[in-house]
């Protein structure tokens, strides 16, 4: 799995231990609602650019992995 803690992270001091990018105050949740409204990563990228393509990719892999994980697929 890939390590988390270079990409995300929850802390119980910030956004009340919400996952969010490392570094930033920027919810996951927040990239994850961008692409489920059928928005690009780019526009995503565009309006919170506290979050690189360097960020969110590993973060969305990251998720991949712990759906399959979670769902043996």
């Amino acid at each position: 799995m890939t390590s988390t803690s270079r990409v995300v992270h929850s802390d119980p001091d910030i956004l009340g231990e919400s996952t969010v990018f490392v570094v930033t105050r920027m919810l996951i949740k927040t990239l994850l609602d961008y692409l489920e409204a059928g928005d690009s990563l780019d526009k995503f990228s565009d309006h919170f650019s506290s979050v690189s393509r360097e960020q969110a990719i590993p973060a969305l892999e990251l998720t991949k992995e712990m759906l399959q994980q979670l769902y043996s697929f």
